[in-house]
């Protein structure tokens, strides 16, 4: 088959949902799963609802767009708060948003009054992250004023951790939302849908039991694609780590020194790599480079294999350890951490197969 390719096994894939969801479902807490980091792919998100996510969050309008002419039934979040210019498109395309500016918010109201429609909103609360979200000290003028306009209704309030800033979910934290969360439906007399708090690296906290029953609702993305927590980057118990593998193919198998020779500058990127005297080398070349995936978020499948570098169109690996068993032609495989996956997905020099039980879905893409 052609490579570079990235597999996806959606049977994994659904495995991995449905571990997560009984998680969470144990705590009175509703999964949307989240397709960022696989563009929008119809066929991840059906393993997702096959696994039992409730709904489907995205943070490109590109890809829910995709999603639905894909004909995925479900309600879709859109994750990235939204652009001015993109409200249109955010009432026509999503059933809620989450959100964070009131200018956002009167031209959602205004869009929505428009086509006669009223578009759910999810207020962010930054806890300290630094991301999006409003300080928690303006938090009730926000509300006020967007319970006022036509169109819109606040279904929830939300936060989100570990991401910019790499602040964790903590007891405290997830109780100060919930907090917050009271305050605005005394003060405005409203009912919040959900608290939607958490994503990936929430799962230690959930499963310590120390998470507020307040809590309801989790964003849920790298747990069901790669199997892991999101603060410490731990394999989850009963779930694959390797539903997606990155196939490159062996271009060059020559033995070669392992220091470079004659005098040096930086290298294309810029960087001035550090090298290790370890004697002669067998190196093979693959066709998998900077240019299809963020090269070093990737994880030789086979121990035997040591990445040492790349460029933008190769791979260079030593092989030593498995030499004999390989050949120019054979290909290698690796496990690709969360910025090695999406950065394949988003390239369009490789190649997508979807596989269950072990076999090809359809052609390659």
């Amino acid at each position: 088959m052609t490579t570079p390719r990235l597999t996806m096994d959606l049977d994994r894939i659904e495995h991995n949902a449905r571990t997560i969801v009984a998680l969470c479902q144990s705590h009175g807490i509703e999964v949307c799963g989240v397709t960022k980091a696989v563009c929008g792919d119809p066929e991840v998100a059906r393993a997702m609802q096959r696994g039992g996510v409730a709904s489907i969050a995205d943070s490109r309008l590109e890809n829910i767009r995709r999603l639905r002419a894909a004909g995925i039934d479900t309600d879709f979040l859109s994750l990235r708060v939204p652009a001015v210019s993109s409200v249109e498109a955010i009432v026509d395309l999503t059933d809620f948003s989450l959100n964070s500016e009131l200018a956002v918010l009167e031209a959602l109201s205004a869009a929505a009054q428009r086509r006669g429609r009223v578009h759910a909103v999810v207020l962010m609360v930054d806890l300290g992250d630094l991301r999006e979200g409003v300080w928690p000290d303006d938090l009730l003028s926000l509300a006020e004023a967007a319970a006022k306009l036509g169109g819109i209704r606040i279904k929830g309030l939300g936060t989100n951790l570990a991401c910019f800033g790499g602040v964790v979910p903590t007891a405290e934290n997830m109780n100060y939302l919930a907090k917050l969360a009271g305050e605005i439906e005394q003060a405005l007399g409203l009912d919040l849908d959900l608290i939607s708090a958490i994503n990936s690296s929430g799962l230690e906290l959930i499963a310590a039991g120390k998470m507020p029953d307040r809590i309801n609702h989790a964003r849920i993305g790298e747990a069901i694609l790669l199997g892991r927590e999101t603060t410490q980057r731990r394999p989850w118990p009963d779930t694959f780590q390797d539903a997606f593998l990155l196939h490159a193919e062996i271009l060059e198998l020559k033995r070669k020194p392992s220091l470079p020779l004659g005098q040096r500058s930086e290298d294309a990127f810029g960087g001035l790599t550090q090298f290790e005297d370890r004697g002669e080398e067998l190196r093979a070349l693959l066709n998998l480079g900077r240019q299809d995936v963020d090269t070093a978020g990737l994880v030789p499948r086979n121990p035997e294999v040591v990445i040492l570098g790349a460029s933008s169109d190769y791979l260079v690996v030593d092989v030593t350890g498995a030499a004999g068993s390989i050949s120019v032609g054979d290909e290698l495989d690796f496990v690709p951490n969360y910025s090695a996956l999406l950065s394949a997905m988003t390239s369009k020099y490789v190649h997508k197969v979807h596989m269950r039980s072990g076999k090809p879905l359809s052609k390659q893409t």
